[in-house]
Formats: C-alpha cells, sequence, structure tokens
C-alpha cells in the first residue's frame, strides 16, 4: 500500500546483519513499495534472511557504505521516494512516515532523521560519533549556510532530487556527500527528530578504531574537497 499514492522504495546497505534483519524487515511501515538490500560479502546468511523476508538483494562487488547505497538503488523499481535505513535495527521505522509526508506533500526534497534532536539509548552514539557530528554540521554550516544536526543514516529523498546530486561517493563520505549537495544545488531540506537504538551486532565502521579514523577522515576530506568548488547553485 503506496502513502498517498506514492511509491516508496528503501534501499538498505547490508553486511553480516542476519540477527539484525529480521528486526528492520519486520518494522517496514505497510505503505512500503519495495526494500532492496545491497549486501557485500555477507557470511551469515544475510541474503537468505533478505529474501525469505520479501525484499530484493542485489549483490555488492566490492566494499563501502555508498557503494552498497548506489547498488540497490540501480536495483530498485520506478519510485517517487528513497528512504536509506541501516541493517542494524538501531533505526526506529515508526518515524518513516514523518520522512516521507513532506516530501509527498511537495514541502521539502530531502528529509534528515536527527539522532541529535530525538531521543537516543544510552551507548547507541559512541563519543567520537557525538563529536564527529557536530564537527562536520559546524564546517557545513560555515561554509554553505546550511544548518544540520546529524549525518543520520536514516533519511528520505525524492527520486527526481536524488538524480540531481549524482552520488558519487563509494564509503564513509555518502551521508555528508548528500547533504553538502543538497546544499549546493538549492534543495529543500528539512530535519526532524528519530529515535535511535544500540545496534545489533559490532559496527563495521564506529566499533573499530581503525574504520573510525578513516570514517572521520573521509568525511573531512568530502567537506574540504567540496568547499574548494565553486559555491554557486547548480542550475535548478
Amino acid at each position: 500500500m503506496s502513502l498517498a499514492g506514492s511509491r516508496i522504495g528503501v534501499v538498505i546497505p547490508t553486511r553480516n546483519e542476519a540477527k539484525a534483519l529480521p528486526a528492520v524487515l519486520g518494522a517496514m511501515p505497510v505503505f512500503v513499495d519495495t526494500v532492496v538490500i545491497g549486501d557485500y560479502l555477507s557470511t551469515d546468511g544475510t541474503q537468505d534472511v533478505g529474501r525469505r523476508l520479501g525484499a530484493i538483494v542485489v549483490n555488492v562487488e566490492g566494499p563501502g557504505y555508498g557503494r552498497a547505497c548506489l547498488a540497490a538503488i540501480a536495483a530498485l523499481p520506478p519510485v517517487d521516494v528513497i528512504v536509506f535505513v541501516d541493517g542494524d535495527a538501531a533505526d526506529d521505522l515508526s518515524a518513516m512516515t514523518h520522512l516521507v509526508q513532506p516530501i509527498i506533500d511537495g514541502e521539502a526534497d530531502l528529509v534528515l532523521g536527527s539522532r541529535v534532536l530525538g531521543q537516543r539509548e544510552a551507548g547507541a552514539l559512541t563519543p567520537q560519533q557525538v563529536f564527529g557530528n557536530w564537527l562536520a554540521c559546524s564546517l557545513m554550516r560555515l561554509v554553505w549556510g546550511r544548518s544540520f544536526t546529524d549525518l543520520g543514516p536514516f533519511r528520505a529523498i525524492s527520486h527526481a532530487a536524488l538524480q540531481r546530486l549524482a552520488m558519487a561517493d563509494l564509503n564513509y563520505g555518502w551521508t555528508v556527500e548528500m547533504q553538502i549537495k543538497a546544499a549546493r544545488v538549492g534543495l529543500r531540506t528539512r530535519e526532524i527528530p528519530v529515535d535511535y537504538r544500540r545496534r545489533i551486532g559490532v559496527s563495521k565502521v564506529s566499533g573499530t578504531v581503525s574504520g573510525t579514523i578513516k570514517a572521520g577522515t573521509k568525511i573531512l576530506w568530502v567537506i574540504g574537497r567540496e568547499a574548494l568548488r565553486p559555491t554557486r547553485r547548480e542550475p535548478l
């Protein structure tokens, strides 16, 4: 069942999320038309779980969060709105209506779920994630004049707006690239509070020192790269 006649697609990047995926797919709102999982080399049965629970599963040919998202997007049937959800059951999917409704109503192009504005379970975000979010958002506000509070993965965007962004980052810079490009092209953006739980399983990024360093370095690199480009808005 679609929401107000709009076609809603959900993208879930995964790697070894078999334990969490039943909770994620079981909480999927009834108005979602299609769920596509972009999976990279899971060895715990993630792909089998996804297919058994009704998702389309695509094999991703290399590592990286952004690469998995791009592969899943390419496998989506025609949709009007795309929602990005992590496969670790940390996102509260009951908020999805509030993410997609402003887009369907023509009030926004990109709606971001902010874990900073919402309620967080103790330990759901590490101190380095909290600091990294603050630093990245502060830099984006300084350079592009857009106020964000979070780089959270739970977000919705119209298909037409996503095409305009020409997303290209293949790993840790995916979320910040989307927000920067949205500012550059003048997308109408909105943040809503979303609740955030401790994930099921161990994070491949924040769960390791090397992953945290790589993610933080890449995010700052993307901000620096985009800051050096002309700041004019691209044509509508």
